[in-house]
């Protein structure tokens, strides 16, 4: 990657496929590069050289614009920090990835992405209004709602009590198995990496070996 100062290198000889329905985690200490491995991923930082490929597109190969219209088809962002729009309810905030790609039922299909996360009753509410479960169960319903091929999720429980990121991981891992959606989880949290198909982690910018399964006498 390129900065200001010049260049950094976060990350390298990443080598990895995802399979179509698949659940991986994302694992390293903090700094290892596992959230800009994420970004590079959906294509929303520029590495310096390498190629991601989604849903057979390489997504550095075409310029911006595109690469955000292959991103709003195909990937949902879950994020530790919500990153809901403050000025926009609920139901608003589920509904404007559907209104970006032109649906007419924005409204409808929202508010039953809402009902299915338990927030029917909270429709109009603005983010401040919210507790921190009841914010990333919106952040869960708008990343769900354009039934993404892939989901990204940066520590979806890191800002959480315990209690409550247990919830919000049982609903996202409902919400993926009912979509059949591939989920890339970033977690610093073993236990959630566990429940996790695989497991890929990070240290100081590269992938290490995934551990050799054994076979029974």
């Amino acid at each position: 990657m390129t900065d200001s100062t010049g260049t950094l290198e976060i990350l390298s000889d990443i080598d990895f496929a995802l399979k179509r329905q698949e659940t991986v985690s994302i694992v390293g200490a903090s700094g290892s590069g596992k959230s800009t491995l994420l970004s590079i991923m959906a294509g929303l930082d520029t590495p310096t050289r390498g190629t991601v490929r989604l849903a057979g597109q390489d997504v550095f190969s075409i310029d911006e614009d595109a690469r955000a219209a292959l991103r709003a088809r195909q990937v949902g962002f879950v994020f530790q920090s919500f990153q809901l729009l403050g000025n926009l309810t609920a139901l608003e905030n589920v509904m404007l990835p559907l209104e970006l790609d032109g649906r007419k039922d924005a409204r409808k299909t929202a508010t039953e992405m809402l009902e299915r996360v338990g927030l029917l009753q909270r429709l109009n509410a603005y983010p401040k209004v919210l507790s921190g479960g009841e914010q990333q169960r919106v952040a869960l319903a708008r990343a769900f709602v354009v039934h993404p091929a892939v989901l990204l999720a940066d520590e979806p429980t890191g800002s959480l009590d315990f209690a409550t990121g247990e919830k919000i991981m049982e609903l996202m891992f409902d919400l993926n198995r009912e979509q059949g959606t591939t989920l890339v989880l970033v977690t610093h949290d073993r236990a959630i990496a566990a429940r996790c198909m695989r497991s890929i982690t990070i240290e100081a910018g590269r992938v290490l070996p995934e551990p050799a399964l054994v076979a029974s006498a």
